[in-house]
């Protein structure tokens, strides 16, 4: 079977024929083989990355080169290509830095006649991005954790926020680091949104001493507990659902105190070479279809955007769950993400453990 790198660009018709999916360029009809390429910078699973890839070319006869990486990467890579875009879609990923990305002017105005099928929270982030970035679905924030590594120490699971403080989670905590990791940042946010920005500063450091380690990704924390390498994560709540489905002895509890989430969402980047392509890819990927393919793919949980995708069997419903008034307008913005990060680098980062 061919090998699949995630942060390595994939050439969808090729990787097609290797994967014995029948979809590589010689497969396709003559009209479809001409419907040209979209390059697509992809911040979700590999699997629902690779599903969407799949299932768009064979819907359109459009040859897709996908790319997948986190969404602070990928925000990285696009700032990096500006003068020369490379991608012309950016799909998933939390909301913050596609908010950023409209607001520095490296995606682009669209309207897609799907949006009259969306959720509102999906279309607040459309009109709050200038009409740049769409909601494709949603998530909340909480804590994961192994049951039978926690039994085994004796370790009572987290409820609220105030609990991971305790010395009990000693070296028992992973999070994702915000230099990388939107997930990440939507913690930072949410604790700034929940406590002040000062208490939450101070919050994070008293935190720091429970911390084992800071991984890449945003999905590596609870990655890490379901193969019982830490005891709790800081992760969205739904990754925590999939790695119980999966056969893992995980857990999951939103805090108490209230938590934050992400609207997951999808841009098409100023300076695409393949535009035609773009905004049919963008309409497609707001389609009931198109929207049950996290689910249906890789078994990802989120809540889809488009009001006729049922909620997956097992997600968390967010209307269940005690949710801050997340501000992303402010917390979406260049420069406040840029600030926020900086001074978690200054006084949580660089703190030793």
């Amino acid at each position: 079977m061919t090998r699949i790198s995630p942060m390595r660009p994939i050439a969808f018709a090729t990787l097609a024929a290797g994967l014995g999916l029948g979809l590589g360029v010689a497969a396709l009809p003559a009209t479809a083989a001409a419907q040209g390429t979209l390059n697509l910078y992809c911040s979700v699973q590999i699997e629902w990355c690779q599903a969407a890839a799949t299932n768009f070319q064979r819907d359109t006869g459009i040859r897709v080169n996908m790319t997948q990486r986190g969404s602070g990467e990928t925000l990285a890579a696009i700032r990096a290509e500006s003068q020369n875009p490379r991608g012309d879609v950016w799909f998933g990923g939390t909301g913050d830095p596609h908010l950023a990305a409209a607001e520095e002017n490296l995606s682009q105005v669209y309207e897609s006649p799907n949006n009259v099928h969306l959720q509102p929270w999906a279309l607040t982030q459309w009109n709050q991005s200038g009409k740049r970035a769409v909601g494709v679905y949603a998530g909340a924030v909480g804590f994961g954790f192994n049951t039978e590594l926690l039994a085994r120490k004796t370790i009572a699971a987290p409820a609220c926020w105030a609990d991971l403080l305790e010395p009990r989670f000693k070296g028992e905590i992973q999070v994702a680091n915000p230099n990388s990791s939107g997930t990440a940042y939507v913690i930072i946010a949410t604790l700034v949104q929940l406590m002040g920005e000062e208490q939450g500063f101070d919050y994070l450091k008293k935190l720091h001493a429970n911390i084992n380690a800071y991984a890449r990704s945003g999905t590596g924390p609870i990655k890490a507990v379901a193969r019982g390498e830490t005891g709790v994560s800081l992760s969205f709540v739904h990754d925590a659902v999939v790695e119980k489905n999966a056969g893992f002895p995980v857990s999951y509890a939103t805090p108490c105190e209230g938590t934050g989430y992400e609207i997951g969402s999808m841009s098409i980047l100023r300076g695409a070479r393949n535009l035609t392509q773009a905004r049919r890819f963008y309409d497609w990927a707001l389609t009931e279809p198109a929207q049950r393919l996290g689910y249906e793919a890789s078994k990802q949980l989120q809540t889809p955007s488009n009001k006729n995708a049922p909620l997956p069997p097992d997600a968390p419903d967010l209307s269940k769950i005690k949710l801050v008034e997340y501000d992303f307008a402010k917390y979406g913005r260049a420069a406040e993400r840029r600030r926020l990060i900086e001074r978690w680098d200054r006084e949580v980062g660089s703190l030793p453990r």
